[in-house]
């Protein structure tokens, strides 16, 4: 059921941004965007596993349980694993949870996956707005909602920063997920498409599948149809050949956590295309909201990649079942995401604006 159908069923609608909505009244409040849902304590998650077969929520009633969803990558995508985490912060005080309970949920939460910065900093966010009030179980959901809000405009703002560097006609390459599943809003680079689309600039995108865990494949796929954009699923070790072609006028990647000098991380075979674009000189783009940028990360020396099983690598999994292809133990190397340098970035699309890496730590003073 899509957002608007869950929410027209919730009662009262009042419109947020394109793909997200809220309700309220004087029992609590109402979140709804396109893979979460938070119902006066009622928290619900899009099984983004099950994508694009299934479109399973699930019910989630416990800190822990989040942990898991997050790790299994059920919930995916840097602004929505902070968001999820906050709002299974907002659930757990909503049922009277002391301050003690809370902190404790937030360091399991944070511990879930640690290469992502918005998930540290939104739920330090929300334990500072609980220290500083006098209501955990009105404290705690207030913050979750204004970071829920303000996601959702960051998006709206990067989507329409980043158009106006889209030309009539442009073949652009993206890969992983980075819409509307990882984010409140549109989302960021696929933000930039969407509004690039409804602008009528007849643009076509290139998904890389984006092994191993295929999010391209499953959802950036999933996320075209639904919006109606043109698009071609490619195997990720066809970026090449494409380029050489001709066929890709534009790359636009996200991010899951951005040093101050530029350098970033990204879904693993991010470097790799940033490589090949900077070969062929064809401009290459990183999509985020200032949120991503962490203060305190002078380089992407200093970002600590995640490193996943070797099942991941081995096979699949999904709505259709499991399938193991390599040998039972062959030895795998599976890290989560790669660090992409500054100097092969031609601009980072912000919420504020199009940039250059040396404007980055302006963003965040």
């Amino acid at each position: 059921m899509n957002s608007l159908k869950r929410l027209l069923a919730l009662g009262t609608l009042f419109v947020s941004s394109l793909h997200a909505f809220s309700t309220t009244d004087d029992s609590g409040f109402c979140f709804v965007a396109d893979a979460i849902s938070y119902n006066n304590g009622l928290l619900q998650v899009l099984n983004q596993q099950k994508l694009p077969a299934e479109e399973e929520w699930i019910v989630v009633q416990t800190p822990q349980e989040m942990v898991e969803i997050i790790r299994s990558l059920k919930v995916r995508g840097a602004p929505m694993i902070g968001i999820s985490a906050c709002f299974s912060l907002a659930q757990l005080a909503s049922q009277g949870a002391s301050i003690d309970e809370i902190e404790e949920a937030a360091i399991l939460l944070k511990s879930s996956r640690p290469t992502a910065v918005n998930l540290a900093n939104n739920v330090d966010t929300v334990l500072e707005a609980m220290r500083n009030g006098s209501d955990p179980s009105i404290d705690v959901v207030e913050a979750a909602k204004q970071i829920f809000y303000e996601d959702i405009e960051l998006c709206n703002a990067i989507g329409h920063a980043g158009a106006k560097l889209v030309q009539p006609n442009e073949r652009i390459l993206t890969c992983c997920n980075t819409g509307s599943l990882a984010t409140a809003g549109i989302g960021t680079a696929i933000g930039v498409i969407k509004i690039a689309h409804r602008q009528g600039k007849n643009i076509h995108v290139y998904a890389c599948e984006t092994r191993p865990l295929l999010q391209g494949g499953r959802l950036t796929a999933w996320e075209m149809e639904k919006n109606k954009i043109p698009y071609t699923l490619i195997c990720d070790n066809m970026a090449a050949c494409l380029m050489k072609a001709g066929k890709i006028d534009r790359v636009l990647v996200g991010a899951d956590r951005i040093a101050t000098n530029g350098d970033f991380a990204n879904k693993i075979g991010t470097y790799s295309l940033a490589v090949l674009a900077y070969h062929h000189n064809i401009p290459f783009h990183v999509v985020a909201p200032y949120t991503t940028i962490d203060p305190n990360c002078p380089s992407g020396d200093a970002i600590v990649i995640e490193q996943r099983a070797a099942k991941e690598v081995r096979g699949a999994s999904g709505s259709f079942g499991s399938v193991i292809w390599s040998p039972v133990n062959a030895p795998t190397f599976n890290p989560a995401f790669d660090v992409t340098p500054a100097e092969l970035v031609t601009s980072y699309i912000f919420d504020k604006g199009n940039v250059e890496a040396v404007l980055i730590p302006y963003m965040v003073q």
